[in-house]
């Protein structure tokens, strides 16, 4: 592991958070303006149907350069900074288990300055997280894992958001790009301005998204209703897995998916110009396919994407590229990898600008899941693949963020409910 953005990619990939080797640059200032708080109260509200709720706190400890994991005692308020063990899989030394209360409770913790921050909730159980030997002093932490069934956590009901709380703002989303499973919202109250929401889904809105899954199954037979993971035993329904989690899950699964809308797309963009504006400093860009490449003149080129890479958008076609227009090929990237998923290449030559939220997920050959999941979602907010944050330039929020430089507290609802009252 070297930078922060990489051991946040590995936290992704493998369920391991872990401190970065390579402290952050040095911006040359002298002089440091701080607008956030060292540390902010968080809000957890239950609203599931259960008195047995647990949430945990993780995340990297910004204040000391994001060099050691740190978590939230159960006290809601302690902090544990574990160090590193003598051997892998080792249990946590301190209690971080933080209890909700009864329905309709609210349950405040206070939550220090962290980069790759998680508030992960769980129902009727508690979770395991274990200890791995880091590079240097701090343990790396094991997360709960839904791709592993052999994992203690794989058949408990559970979820999680993130969350950034540096120097310069709170940031927080809800997340669906690995799996769905409790309704979660958010309320972001503001030293400055007025509250920010994301709804999330109502308390049915995970069975909604399997009903309509397997819906979608049968009128395509791709193997939507694979995605829906029902727990040993009891058969009871606790997540629906995204389609790059479940091709990881189950081998075969929609293997050449994509590969008759790709064929389409190449021919399109092998006769007229694919203009994709990087909305950052390289500008406006132009493409076509010549020789089997999408190519982007000096800039660099792109192969035809698999199904796999379109779902995970970092394998691949998508891969981070070598070379010194890394930053710019993976900012092009990211927007081809948008446009696959919402399947809008054959109808807007334009990226992102000429989209338009009603043409997303139109096509018959589309990311399904990411439809379904904007549908149920209360304000159709939520972070479904993971460029979703890809937006027309002024073009609204579709990922289910909030962010402020001045935050005062975060409300973060479980069980689906109105967030107009979560904050009172």
């Amino acid at each position: 592991m070297a930078t922060l953005q990489q051991v946040l990619q590995h936290q992704q990939e493998h369920g391991i958070l872990m401190a970065p080797t390579e402290p952050p640059q040095e911006t040359g200032n002298t002089v440091e303006i701080q607008a956030t708080p060292q540390s902010m109260p968080f809000a957890l509200r239950n609203n599931t149907t259960s008195s047995t709720v647990y949430a945990y706190v993780t995340g990297l400890d910004f204040s000391n350069n994001n060099s050691r994991v740190v978590l939230v005692q159960s006290d809601g308020k302690s902090l544990y900074y574990p160090t590193s063990p003598a051997a892998d899989l080792q249990p946590l030394l301190a209690n971080c288990a933080i209890p909700l209360g009864a329905p309709g409770t609210t349950t405040t913790v206070t939550v220090p300055r962290m980069s790759g921050g998680r508030v992960w909730f769980v129902q009727d159980a508690t979770l395991t997280f274990l200890l791995n030997r880091g590079l240097g002093s701090s343990a790396a932490l094991v997360e709960p894992s839904i791709m592993n069934p052999a994992d203690p956590n794989y058949q408990l009901n559970w979820s999680f958001c993130e969350f950034t709380l540096n120097d310069v703002e709170l940031f927080a989303n809800i997340s669906y790009v690995d799996f769905v499973n409790h309704p979660i919202a958010l309320v972001l109250e503001s030293n400055s301005r007025g509250p920010q929401r994301v709804e999330g889904m109502p308390a049915d809105g995970l069975a909604t998204v399997a009903q309509k899954l397997t819906e979608q199954n049968g009128r395509d037979g791709a193997g939507w209703d694979r995605l829906l993971i029902r727990q040993i035993g009891s058969g009871k329904l606790l997540r629906a897995v995204s389609p790059n989690t479940g091709m990881n899950l189950f081998s075969g699964l929609f293997a050449t998916y994509y590969d008759g809308y790709v064929n389409q797309v190449w021919q399109k963009y092998s006769g007229t110009d694919l203009t994709v504006n990087t909305q950052f400093t390289w500008g406006v860009v132009k493409g076509r396919v010549a020789n089997g490449l999408l190519a982007f003149g000096s800039v660099g080129s792109f192969g035809q994407p698999s199904t796999r890479d379109i779902f995970s958008s970092d394998s691949g076609a998508f891969a981070p590229p070598a070379g010194d227009n890394q930053e710019q090929l993976r900012n092009i990237a990211a927007r081809l990898a948008a446009a696959f998923n919402r399947s809008t290449l054959l109808i807007n030559a334009n990226q992102p600008d000429g989209e338009q939220i009603s043409t997303y997920y139109t096509n018959t050959v589309t990311n399904h899941y990411s439809r379904i999941l904007h549908e149920v979602n209360i304000d159709k907010r939520g972070y479904a693949f993971p460029y979703d944050d890809v937006v027309p330039s002024g073009g609204g929020d579709q990922a289910g963020t909030v962010n402020d430089g001045n935050p005062k507290v975060l409300t973060i609802v479980l069980g689906g409910g109105n967030t107009s009252t979560a904050a009172e």
